[in-house]
């Protein structure tokens, strides 16, 4: 599966988690962008078959406005409830 395909899937994976827990987006400009809720991205979701889809995305939490593409991130990680509170 192709980087970009992956990375979209993850996230994707991550916003149906239930409970949901917070996750970060590593970018490769060295910015992390923490998705607090589930309804602070948003993009176009890929095929069930897993191909194709935007590879677009935006971001809005609080005063963050985003947009970007899969390609930009580097890494999807959950993130301690304890760092969302400082």
């Amino acid at each position: 599966m192709p980087r970009v395909e992956a990375v979209r899937a993850e996230i994707q994976r991550l916003l149906h988690s239930v409970p949901f827990r917070p996750f970060a987006l590593a970018m490769e400009n060295g910015e992390r962008v923490i998705i607090e809720h589930p309804e602070n991205i948003a993009f176009d979701p890929a095929p069930a078959d897993g191909t194709g889809g935007s590879e677009d995305f935006y971001v809005i939490s609080n005063r963050l406005r985003l947009f970007s593409t899969f390609a930009a991130v580097t890494s999807v990680t959950l993130v301690d409830r304890g760092e969302l509170a400082g």
